[in-house]
């Protein structure tokens, strides 16, 4: 009988850390299902209608796919899109691994410099830096005023198709304080005797980097690549509120292109066929970022 009574009390507390898991979980499901699950549900939908948020929508099947192809607009925001891509995270990792090597070394203040290069990823994103940003790389802004002091001429940063993409590129290498973070955090972990041994060997700065640094932090370099290879391609804030995706095009990234098409031209049902390509553009990327990491990621395994 105590044995059943016992039984019975511990399936009754089982039951009642479920229910309170359950309520614990909820707010994180409820916000999941209804902000990010039915949301693209209802996209995936719409990518194959006529739909312009005002009337009915109808259903065309995939010819909001195969307008893609034809779009010339959607091809170079592409491009656009993956020149920003690949040239903002190799120079945003770079700077935030040398920045986050120099951090953590054993100096005095270290944490108060740490705190204000991770600042910039705070506020980075926001509309007010971007205004900010513009108006440093404006015609008579402080860049050209510094290029004037040393004898070169003014750069007209948003008026020149080859040279509007640079201030973007540059903002998002400037935010570069969540990875630093990260690597700080890699390079902390690293065991002092491997450096001992490599001093004691002769090894010089080069092939400590390449032969210890490097390979102990591979995959944070690994997590650090996918997470700032997503962020990028979603870029939106800096070409809408610095560049206005001018000039002709020049800087109309992705998720800017999408967003017209959805909120000024209401063509919502080919916005969300370029949302989905846009993730399995995403994808595709990452993929082959994750099966390339075998050639340079190593583990403790050694796999």
């Amino acid at each position: 009988m105590k044995q059943v009574d016992k039984k019975k009390g511990h399936n009754q507390l089982v039951r009642k850390e479920l229910i309170a898991g359950y309520v614990f979980a909820a707010p994180f499901i409820i916000g999941f299902l209804g902000f990010t699950i039915i949301p693209m549900i209802i996209s995936f939908y719409y990518s194959f209608t006529d739909f312009n948020l005002i009337s009915e929508e109808t259903f065309i099947g995939v010819k909001n796919y195969l307008r893609l192809f034809s779009d010339q607009r959607f091809l170079k925001s592409v491009r656009v899109t993956l020149i920003y891509v690949f040239s903002s995270v190799p120079l945003k990792l770079i700077f935030a691994l040398a920045v986050a090597g120099l951090l953590t070394q054993q100096k005095r203040g270290v944490g108060l410099y740490r705190a204000v290069y991770y600042l910039p990823s705070l506020i980075g994103g926001s509309i007010a830096v971007s205004l900010v940003w513009r108006e440093l790389f404006a015609r008579r802004g402080l860049v050209n005023y510094l290029f004037e002091s040393i004898g070169l001429d003014r750069i007209s940063w948003f008026g020149d198709q080859r040279m509007a993409m640079i201030p973007l590129i540059l903002i998002s290498v400037w935010q570069f304080g969540s990875s630093m973070i990260i690597f700080a955090a890699g390079l902390k972990q690293i065991p002092v005797t491997y450096y001992e041994a490599a001093r004691i060997d002769g090894a010089n700065r080069f092939q400590v980097l390449h032969r210890i640094t490097l390979p102990s932090i591979s995959p944070i370099i690994l997590y650090n690549t996918v997470m700032q290879t997503i962020a990028a391609f979603m870029s939106f804030t800096q070409a809408f509120v610095i560049t206005g995706g001018g000039p002709n095009d020049a800087t109309n990234f992705y998720s800017l292109y999408v967003y017209r098409q959805a909120f000024t031209y209401y063509d919502m049902g080919y916005a969300s066929a370029m949302s989905w390509v846009m993730l399995l553009l995403i994808g595709a990327v990452t993929l082959i970022i994750f099966k390339t990491s075998k050639f340079w990621v190593f583990t403790e395994s050694g796999d």
